[in-house]
């Protein structure tokens, strides 16, 4: 082989090795895989914005101020899924549709109306919020969009008569009253029916002071209660001024609706509480898992909702256990507080002997039982 023909060969095999990494540099190169950006995080849901109308002030120690107690309690049990906010002091009149419906327009998608003269104007402002859920407590008119809620004061005030049966020395009793409706006449009538079940010469004088909160006009009607001889008063009012009164004229007193203790301890016999906590929670909890609906519910001493708190030392053993064991049947069904027979003040007889009354009966009391003087405003 000559020297140009090795040349030759050595020429071609060094062309075809560049060749061969020209193309390797040319080929595909593996590339490390990418990093992936993380997810972003879900969007966390708005808070349920809910609204209260109160009747009276946060601070009247009574009504307001147990439905307040029970807001904070969906505070407690919701944090940040939550904002609630009020309004107090909203009359029962065309404010209170104004209020209401202000509060639709600021987004609140759970309005809370506390006292029965919201009714009609929330069932109004319900009608043109179809995207808001109302309830209303006291009422008994719904919507699609508003349900009614409901405490069964009634419990409380019959333990309170019993309380007062054992404790008058003069065997009258006395109950400052507010509006004539039959959740108030139903009061008066079970709280003189508890009396009666341990004192039967129980009588029971009222006067009606037509408004829900007016201290000036409940400390005048408490005044005029032990003027005319009642020892023990009651109320359907919502301050303080009538065991302030009692306290102050040396006889006693209930607190209603919260506990009152702090304003006469002196006076002070025991509280007959409302605890709206539980169920402004189940509300709530329902409003929020998107399982509301329209409804009617009333809640006592079964549902953790009404009890009889600080009983003063002083009322009798046998009187306390008796709360106790009138509580456990109230609880687990076995008493019954409007049981036959009943008569009315003229002697007429309302339920027959071992009757228990339905709630449809309850919910139309407008009618004072025997023992209860006076008439009811407007019959």
């Amino acid at each position: 082989m000559t020297d140009l023909s090795k040349r030759s060969i050595v020429k071609m095999v060094a062309l075809t090795a560049v060749a061969a990494a020209a193309l390797v540099g040319c080929g595909k190169k593996e590339e490390a895989p990418k990093a992936e950006a993380p997810a972003a995080a879900p969007a966390k849901p708005e808070p349920l914005k809910i609204a209260f109308a109160y009747v009276g002030p946060v601070g009247d120690g009574g009504w307001t101020f147990a439905h307040d107690n029970g807001r904070k309690e969906i505070e407690k049990a919701f944090g940040d899924k939550v904002v609630t906010t009020f309004v107090e002091k909203v009359p029962e009149s065309a404010d209170a549709e104004r209020v209401i419906r202000d509060m639709a327009a600021q987004g609140n998608k759970l309005i809370f109306g506390t006292t029965f003269g919201y009714m009609e104007p929330m069932l109004k402002v319900a009608a043109d919020n179809k995207e808001v859920k109302f309830e209303h407590a006291t009422g008994y008119k719904t919507a699609e969009n508003m349900r009614t809620y409901d405490s069964r004061t009634y419990e409380g005030a019959y333990m309170a008569g019993v309380i007062a049966g054992k404790m008058t020395k003069t065997n009258t009793l006395g109950v400052v009253a507010s509006i004539p409706i039959p959740e108030v006449v139903r009061n008066i009538n079970s709280f003189t029916m508890g009396a009666q079940s341990v004192n039967p010469k129980i009588k029971t004088k009222v006067v009606w002071v037509n408004e829900w909160f007016n201290p000036p006009k409940e400390t005048e009607a408490a005044t005029s209660l032990i003027n005319g001889g009642a020892d023990v008063l009651m109320q359907n009012t919502d301050s303080s001024a009538v065991l302030q009164t009692a306290e102050k004229m040396g006889k006693r007193a209930f607190g209603w609706d919260s506990d009152m203790t702090a304003y006469g301890p002196k006076a002070h016999l025991g509280s007959a509480v409302i605890n709206w906590g539980p169920y402004y929670v189940k509300a709530v909890g329902e409003a929020l898992e998107g399982k509301w609906s329209t409804g009617q519910s009333w809640w006592g001493v079964k549902e953790g909702a009404i009890d009889m708190v600080n009983v003063a030392a002083d009322v009798p053993e046998d009187t306390q256990k008796k709360i106790a064991d009138i509580k456990a049947g109230l609880k687990d069904g076995s008493f019954s507080i409007w049981k036959g027979p009943i008569v009315d003040q003229a002697g007429k007889e309302v339920l027959a002997k071992d009757a228990v009354a339905d709630d449809k009966f309850l919910g139309g009391v407008m009618f004072y039982v025997k023992g209860v003087e006076g008439k009811i405003p407007g019959k």
